[in-house]
């Protein structure tokens, strides 16, 4: 802090050096000076060897002048004397010290002032590490005596996972137990994952558990725009991982640097490909004994260089998937912590209305039922909160200045009832949850299906069953309305999608056979590939995709024919209620009138691939 009372001082010397020189002098012309001297006008004169003539005139004003040397004059000294000019010679080169300070005060307050900012950037990160004197140390925060206070008993689930990553850690720990069975630690562990689903916490519980320094950092604080410096930080970062053998580096995001080198990668980016070279020679190099274990996460390992997937590098890859049912019923239980639970609320319901909700997403779910409820004014947590917050995160928030009108609620009603008696009739189709004609978000309707159980695979019926319930809101619109809507969009480009990819990917064709296509555009084996088939086999694609869709409309139809009655008792309940459960859907279908079975196709029956999604 004491740069700006320097600057002060620099001023206020700068001002009093401006002032002793005084008012400006009187400048003389050498023939001004002799008149003057010859007029008894001049009283002292100071005259250097250079001659400079500086002095007082009678009337106590300074002046200057300058000899002629080069003229030799003789006779200016007893002109001098004769009137009485007292004179006196001096040296040139004379200089006062203050003169020289001021001088020197510019370079001096630079010198002084990048002093400062190397302390402080010194004070701001401990041991010099961070400012500009030390761009490319590493950034990596370390765990020691101080580690974060996440066990592996605060995830719930993942208990293979959690197996494999604590097996590193009991290495690490008693390294001497593996080297009697002749076992080698591994050097790499990749978690691989989808957003939210733990990883990070993971890595968190691996440097509470471990009694090990830890490092961690993002793979983002390598990369800077100067070429060498993330280099530099990776060769920083392994050498203070050896000096504390054994320990751990962790590097989340590691797809920020990690990226394939080369064509489909990084290109010519010299500063992201010298940082993975270093990263994969000191994943390499460590020394013999050198206990050091690097975990690294993402949610990209398609993109990753393939010699640093191999073995030697990261041995092994943890897979962590979205929790399944009994894996969400823990991790919401472990979020409740601290929040009061009302009776309505069923922690077993409320994880299998959310499949396909990661750790993060139900940790957010828990958050807006709490929200909803100091909504509410109360303090417990209640089953309807909950409702209200899965809503919210799936379909969007409750806009109730998006009135529709009464012809459009009728409308609406019509489309939603199509697909909530297409679903209710159908065979294989998961049973309906919720059906609901209140506008949220950019939806003026949704229809809900959960599954009773989770499914891993996705048999024909299945998929054929999920095509005739998107469009059965467009078959109920033709039938009670006369002509579909713009309501329908959403409903054409996911059964579009879905039939495109039966067809196309799964085989579910009879005209194309068990033949695969893959997906269209790059892929990770080929990343300059276009559509990997010819025109004449799109043709036909697009031929098989019509006609997989003809026929789930001309099922659903049949369907709602069939059931007119039931269709027009749903539609009236929906514009009575605007929101109806599926055990009120049930009981009308279960009223007295025998239920339809549906005519079976070539391609079986029918049902959505997306649990709980928004149909409508």
């Amino acid at each position: 802090m004491w740069l700006i009372p320097a600057v002060i001082v620099v001023l206020v010397l700068l001002l009093v050096h401006a002032g002793s020189r005084g008012p400006a002098a009187r400048t003389l012309t050498y023939s001004d000076f002799v008149h003057d001297v010859t007029a008894n006008d001049i009283s002292s004169a100071v005259i250097t060897s250079t001659g400079l003539v500086t002095g007082k005139l009678h009337s106590g004003t300074a002046y200057t002048s300058q000899l002629p040397t080069a003229l030799g004059d003789t006779t200016l000294s007893s002109l001098l004397l004769e009137h009485h000019v007292q004179v006196t010679g001096t040296n040139p080169s004379t200089t006062s010290i203050l003169s020289i300070v001021v001088d020197l005060l510019p370079l001096l307050l630079i010198v002084g002032a990048v002093v400062w900012f190397v302390r402080r950037s010194r004070k701001q990160s401990p041991g010099g590490i961070g400012g500009i004197m030390s761009i490319g140390r590493s950034k990596a925060k370390v765990y020691d005596e101080e580690r974060p206070t996440t066990r592996f008993t605060d995830i719930a689930g993942y208990e293979g996972s959690k197996a494999e990553v604590m097996e590193v850690v009991d290495f690490l720990k008693h390294p001497q137990r593996y080297a009697r069975a002749g076992a080698i630690g591994p050097k790499g562990v990749l978690m691989v994952g989808p957003p939210g689903t733990g990883k990070t916490l993971l890595a968190r519980a691996v440097a509470g558990e471990a009694g090990v320094p830890f490092f961690a950092l993002s793979g983002s604080s390598f990369v800077e725009m100067f070429v060498g410096v993330g280099a530099s930080r990776v060769r920083g970062l392994f050498v203070d991982a050896r000096k504390r053998s054994p320990s751990i580096i962790f590097i989340d995001e590691i797809d920020a640097i990690g990226g394939r080198r080369g064509p489909g990668g990084f290109g010519s980016n010299d500063e992201r490909e010298q940082t993975l070279n270093q990263l994969l020679s000191d994943m390499d190099g460590f020394e013999p004994g050198a206990s050091v274990v690097v975990m690294a996460a993402t949610n990209r390992a398609e993109i990753l260089d393939t010699a640093l997937l191999r073995p030697g590098r990261f041995d092994r890859t943890v897979e962590i998937p979205l929790p399944n049912l009994s894996e969400r019923a823990a991790i919401l239980s472990i979020h409740g912590r601290g929040k009061e639970f009302g009776p309505t609320v069923d922690i077993g319901a409320i994880a299998r209305g959310t499949p396909g909700f990661s750790g993060a997403d139900l940790a957010n779910l828990v958050n807006e039922a709490a929200i909803n409820a100091v909504r509410g004014h109360h303090h417990i947590l209640r089953g309807a909160d909950f409702d209200a917050a899965r809503d919210r995160l799936l379909i969007g928030r409750r806009d109730a200045s998006n009135a529709l009108l009464p012809e459009e609620t009728h409308n609406v009603a019509v489309h939603e009832a199509g697909h909530a008696l297409v679903a209710a009739l159908s065979e294989h189709a998961d049973p309906v949850a919720k059906v609901t004609i209140l506008p949220r978000g950019a939806t003026l309707g949704v229809t809900e299906q959960l599954p009773e159980v989770e499914r891993h695979l996705y048999p024909q019926s299945y998929l054929t069953d999920s095509l005739a319930v998107r469009l059965g809101g467009r078959a109920a619109e033709i039938l009670v309305l006369g002509e579909p809507s713009t309501g329908a969009s959403n409903d054409l480009a996911g059964a579009t999608d879905l039939a495109t990819r039966m067809v196309r990917e799964w085989g579910f064709s009879s005209e194309l056979g068990p033949i695969g296509y893959g997906p269209e555009g790059p892929s990770r084996d080929n990343p300059f590939a276009g559509r990997p088939y010819a025109e004449e086999t799109q043709r036909s694609i697009d031929q098989e995709v019509a006609r997989l869709l003809r026929q789930a409309e001309s099922r659903a139809t049949t369907l709602l024919q069939g059931h007119r009655h039931l269709l027009d008792r749903v539609v009236d309940l929906l514009v009575e209620r605007e929101t109806i459960d599926g055990s009120d859907l049930m009981a009308l279908v279960s009223l007295p009138e025998p239920r339809a079975s549906a005519p079976e196709d070539s391609a079986g029956a029918r049902r959505s691939v997306a649990p709980a999604g928004r149909l409508g």
